[in-house]
């Protein structure tokens, strides 16, 4: 059952907006490739899409350590390399990439100069089991997801909020593969993709920073499950599946109400809105394509943008 009113989800058709050169392509053995897709030359895996203030799109490339930017002409370009597997992005407002890479941890990368510096490369002397996704609330504190290999075997993912001063708080500890992260519109929950898990949970963030009466939100199927998350100014959380070919959009109060649906591969491992407006963008890992689709509302205000209406900036419209 989707919803209460027993009909279907709306159909949303998502269509290509760019797809990865094949110069930029690297069709060579790699370990990640080695353990996620056994028997394959992986060329590509996108992730991690996240818009600077300019219009740029920027994207990482998991096997090969790369990170891409997209520029509003639909131009592509190699920014950095991380010397691991960098997955999510979430950009500061001071326009710098924080990067969750599953090897090196939380780095912040210079667009202009490549530079990576790590942030937290561990905890506590204790390494992680390796980053995944990562958001920041309305004060700039960053939370990011453990993910390493856990999964209902092993239910020790975890959650992190490096707050503004410095302070490291585990914020849960039980997830089976924490992946895809994200707060509502007011920052009063949290949302987390549980991809092995096959689950969407939601807790509310008390005032002291705690989590607490932590839910299943929504459950789905599949060989695997949600990935990436983005928020919409009505507060509906719009779901990458990994294995279901598109994404779908829940209301506040769970309920299914569309599903965008790609027009190419079938993992659909992340989404973002393109800042002021209705635009989601959709990566489609598997084929390395860029997607985009027009959704009901625009999506909810950005840290990276401080909150600023930037609708006037805004490219490649689908108008």
């Amino acid at each position: 059952m989707w919803n209460l009113s027993f009909t279907p989800p709306t159909v949303i058709q998502a269509r290509v907006l760019a797809r990865l050169p094949d110069t930029l392509r690297r069709p060579v053995r790699s370990e990640w490739a080695d353990a996620n897709k056994p028997g394959h030359l992986v060329d590509s895996f996108l992730e991690g899409p996240a818009f600077d203030r300019q219009g740029n799109l920027y994207l990482t490339d998991i096997p090969h350590g790369r990170i891409f930017r997209l520029s509003p002409g639909l131009a592509w370009d190699s920014v950095a390399e991380t010397g691991g597997w960098p997955n999510g992005i979430a950009i500061h407002r001071d326009g710098s990439l924080w990067v969750a890479d599953y090897r090196q941890g939380l780095l912040r990368v210079d667009p202009i100069k490549g530079s990576v510096e790590t942030l937290l490369g561990h905890r506590n002397s204790e390494s992680f089991k390796g980053l995944y996704d990562l958001t920041f609330d309305r004060e700039g504190n960053c939370y990011f997801t453990d993910q390493g290999q856990t999964g209902l075997h092993d239910p020790t993912g975890r959650v992190y909020r490096w707050r503004t001063n410095g302070q490291l708080d585990l914020v849960l500890s039980n997830a089976p593969s924490p992946n895809g992260i994200a707060l509502d519109r007011d920052g009063r929950f949290l949302y987390l993709a549980v991809t092995r898990g096959n689950a969407i949970w939601r807790g509310p963030l008390l005032s002291d920073g705690s989590i607490s009466k932590v839910g299943q939100f929504r459950s789905f199927f599949g060989t695997s499950g949600p990935d990436g998350l983005a928020v919409d100014q009505d507060n509906r959380l719009v779901v990458a599946h990994a294995s279901l070919g598109g994404a779908f959009v829940l209301n506040p109060r769970g309920e299914v109400t569309h599903f965008v649906q790609s027009p190419a591969g079938q993992t659909i491992t992340n989404v973002a809105f393109r800042p002021g407006t209705n635009e989601l963008v959709l990566i489609d890992s598997e084929q390395g394509h860029v997607l985009v689709a027009a959704l009901p509302a625009p999506g909810a205000p950005l840290y990276s943008h401080d909150f600023v209406d930037v609708r006037n900036n805004c490219v490649n419209s689908l108008s």
